[in-house]
C-alpha cells in the first residue's frame, strides 16, 4: 500500500521509531512532531529561510547535535527542505515546505492556551520568530478599530514589518521601513511594551528599547496585544 511505503521510507536513518501505533491523524502528527526541540525549529522557520546558525541563536538551549538531528528528520518527513542561496552568498539555508507552513494555527492555538498557564513566564527567552507568531496570535482586533498604520521592529539582525489595517495585522519577516515609527531593541523588550505593559519611557531610559517616529501610533499599537486570564490552580 502507499502508506506502507511513506512509512518505510521515512525510517531509514532517523532513528525514528513509531510509538503509538495508533491511526488517529492527530497521534501521527505527535509521531511526527513531538519529540522534544522539534516544533521550536518550525517555529524559527515560521519567519523565513534560516541558516544553522541563525536556528542555533534563535534556541539558545539546543545543541549543534540535536539541532542537527531534528533538522534532518524533518527533512525525511517532508516538513522542511534545504537549498543553497545564490551568489554571492552560497550559503545553505533551511526553510518549511509548503505543507511545513500549514502548521502555523497549531501554534498559534497552542501559544494561547500555554499564555493561559500560571507557570508561563513571559521574561524567559524570546525570538524574532516568537514575537511574529505571538503577535499575530495576541491581536484583538476590536482594538485596533480605525487604526491603519505600520510599525517596523528592528530586533538585533532579524527585522519585522507589522502593518494594521482594517482590524487585522499582518506580521512578516521585512525591511522595517518605510513605517510610521520604527522600535528598535531585543525581542524581550518589544515584549514588555506590548504584552508586559511597560512603559515605553522607562524603555527607552533603562536603554532597551528605541523609538523612532510617530510615538503615539506606537502607544496605540501596543495595546492591540492582551494576554488572555491566567487559568486557575485547583484548590486556590
Amino acid at each position: 500500500m502507499k502508506s506502507d511505503k511513506i512509512t518505510k521510507n521515512l525510517r531509514p536513518g532517523t532513528g525514528h521509531h513509531w510509538f503509538y501505533g495508533d491511526a488517529c491523524a492527530a497521534a501521527h502528527a505527535l509521531e511526527l512532531v513531538g519529540e522534544r526541540w522539534t516544533l521550536l525549529v518550525m517555529r524559527e522557520l515560521m519567519a523565513g529561510p534560516r541558516r544553522f546558525g541563525d536556528l542555533r541563536a534563535g534556541l539558545p538551549g539546543i545543541s549543534a547535535n540535536v539541532l542537527t538531528q531534528r533538522l534532518e528528520w524533518l527533512e525525511e518527513a517532508g516538513v522542511l527542505t534545504r537549498r543553497e542561496l545564490p551568489p554571492p552568498s552560497g550559503a545553505k539555508v533551511y526553510e518549511l515546505t509548503a505543507w511545513g507552513y500549514e502548521a502555523e494555527p497549531i501554534f498559534r492555538v497552542v501559544g494561547r492556551w500555554g499564555a493561559r498557564s500560571p507557570f508561563h513566564d513571559p521574561a524567559a527567552s524570546f525570538s524574532a520568530a516568537s514575537l511574529m507568531l505571538s503577535m499575530r496570535t495576541m491581536f484583538d482586533g476590536a482594538l485596533a478599530d480605525g487604526y491603519a498604520g505600520r510599525i517596523g521592529l528592528r530586533l538585533g539582525r532579524e527585522t519585522l514589518l507589522a502593518e494594521v489595517r482594517d482590524g487585522r495585522i499582518a506580521v512578516a519577516a521585512a525591511p522595517p521601513e518605510p513605517a510610521d515609527a520604527v522600535l528598535a531593541g531585543e525581542p524581550r523588550a518589544v515584549a514588555a511594551a506590548i504584552y508586559g505593559g511597560q512603559d515605553l519611557e522607562s524603555l527607552e531610559r533603562a536603554g532597551a528599547l528605541e523609538i523612532a517616529g510617530d510615538r503615539d501610533a506606537v502607544r496605540r499599537f501596543a495595546g492591540f496585544f492582551p494576554l488572555p486570564d491566567k487559568a486557575p490552580l485547583p484548590g486556590r
